[in-house]
């Protein structure tokens, strides 16, 4: 049995075995359900699918960031923000937050709907074809007392990159304190 993944938006994908250049193996995953696939994930790799559905496979990660440090930014976004979609994606020491790039409900309200149903299966479509950008990250920067800092991507045309906000703290006190701002104009004055 081949090796495949079905991603967020329901798209399926295979585990292909390619070459490099120096006639090393790479691993693929496509659309494509003929080739040269896997029927096993080769040792010391893992699946990893981005915030945007892009689906890899990856060398594992090393878990610096906990399993509760993970759940206090996704409770302190569902608790202190206003947005209704979000990704969150983890890699070494950085926690990102990355909002959707287009408004459902905005998109939503432009198609005229006969019932509730036809609105809901609507909404899960419009769901399945955001993409998303990321916003603000946690960093940890010491690992013995758990401290963070926190940046916000800055869209400033001679900017476009992080950009330090306030000072560093635990990281519950910087949730609390930024993730109100995503999704609202108050981000952008956030430096």
């Amino acid at each position: 049995m081949t090796i495949n993944y079905v991603n967020r938006k329901g798209q399926l994908y295979y585990l292909h075995q390619g070459t490099t250049k120096t006639g090393k193996p790479k691993y693929f995953f496509s659309m494509k359900s003929e080739g040269n696939l896997l029927e096993t994930i080769p040792d010391g790799y893992e699946i990893y699918e981005n915030p945007n559905t892009q689906v890899f496979l990856r060398k594992v990660q090393p878990k610096v960031i906990t399993d509760e440090e993970k759940a206090i930014v996704e409770a302190g976004v569902k608790q202190f923000s206003n947005l209704q979609d979000y990704q969150m994606d983890i890699k070494k020491e950085i926690i990102t937050v990355y909002t959707p790039d287009q408004d459902i409900n905005v998109l939503s309200s432009l198609i005229n709907f006969s019932s509730q149903d036809k609105l809901s299966e609507a909404q899960n479509i419009l769901k399945r074809s955001i993409s998303y950008s990321p916003m603000l990250r946690f960093i940890l920067i010491d690992e013995h007392q758990r401290i963070f800092i926190t940046q916000r991507y800055c869209f400033l045309g001679r900017i476009d990159d992080w950009i330090n906000i306030g000072e560093s703290n635990n990281l519950q006190a910087l949730v609390k304190k930024y993730v109100k701002h995503l999704g609202q104009e108050s981000f952008f004055e956030l430096h």
